[in-house]
């Protein structure tokens, strides 16, 4: 906020909310549409559940991606890879075997940089309460670092376009310190979130466009 310190959970979660720790770009990325004004009536959906109706944390978008659907569901659902294609995800494996699915768990690390806080680096484990195949995923879980702990529900949809594919995705946070600072943790989800969108976009076309015949 402008004429104060930072505070510990604000430069902790500059670097990491629940759903990505990226979050230098302060310009939206082509195509993406940020949630803005009123909340949203109703919430994204997975199999009739949706985000935490109770949060005051909360930020929706989507983007157009211009490649299959299988490559976009491949990417976002094989989260071993999650490393190789969003720089803030430092580590990340499976706590279970075989396709994503209702009950899968997945433990993955972010780091956080130096702060007041003791915090250095988040864990956060996430566990798939609701999925269909090449159509939407819900998780929820906790992210926990020393003296920070945020709890978060994600819902992500795909839907097929003449465009490509519509990804758009809606998180809540909930927690002692960012229910502390609503605005600050809000505007850091919503970067957080497109900057996800922007790099599953820009890897997924690029996939797209290697696979295409020469």
């Amino acid at each position: 906020m402008p004429g104060t310190r930072r505070t510990g959970i604000q430069t902790a979660l500059l670097t990491v909310p629940l759903a990505v720790g990226l979050l230098g770009a302060t310009a939206l990325p082509a195509g993406a549409a940020a949630a803005t004004g009123p909340r949203p009536a109703t919430s994204l959906t997975c199999r009739g559940a949706g985000v935490d109706p109770g949060a005051r944390v909360r930020h929706r978008a989507a983007i157009l991606v211009d490649a299959p659907l299988r490559t976009v569901w491949k990417l976002q659902t094989d989260v071993e890879r999650w490393p190789s294609w969003q720089a803030p995800v430092t580590s990340a494996g499976r706590l279970d075997h075989g396709p994503l699915r209702p009950g899968s768990a997945f433990r993955w690390t972010t780091p956080v940089p130096p702060n007041p806080t003791p915090a250095t680096s988040l864990e956060i484990t996430s566990t798939v309460t609701q999925l269909r195949r090449h159509a939407c995923i819900r998780w929820t879980g906790p992210a926990t670092g020393e003296g920070l702990h945020i709890d978060g529900v994600h819902v992500w949809n795909f839907t097929e376009t003449r465009g490509g594919v519509l990804v758009s995705t809606e998180e809540t946070h909930t927690g002692p310190q960012v229910d502390a600072d609503v605005p600050t943790a809000t505007a850091i989800l919503h970067q957080g979130l497109e900057s996800w969108l922007h790099d599953l976009k820009a890897t997924a076309e690029a996939e797209r466009t290697a696979e295409e015949p020469a």
